[in-house]
């Protein structure tokens, strides 16, 4: 199967674009992981914390979702052209 030309909007403008909500999901999942461990009596993170690190794990984790995000888009045109 060849590739045909890409349309609509790229894995980085995807990322871009969504990592506001990505960074948000990682902080929220961190915050919450957090105080699950607590019933491990391990240290609840303080919120400030849960913030920076959903800031730098939103990054791999929203372009991991663009990439699939991206290959739907590809299908569905695919999918589109064949039906044509």
């Amino acid at each position: 199967m060849t590739q045909g030309v890409q349309r609509g909007w790229g894995v980085g403008l995807l990322t871009l674009v969504l990592y506001p909500f990505g960074a948000g999901a990682m902080m929220i999942n961190l915050y919450f992981a957090a105080l699950i461990a607590s019933w491990l009596d391990i240290v609840v993170m303080d919120p400030m914390t849960a913030v920076i690190g959903g800031a730098v794990l939103g990054v791999p984790a929203t372009w991991a979702f663009a990439r699939h995000i991206r290959a739907l888009m590809d299908r569905a045109d695919a999918e589109a052209d064949a039906g044509e």
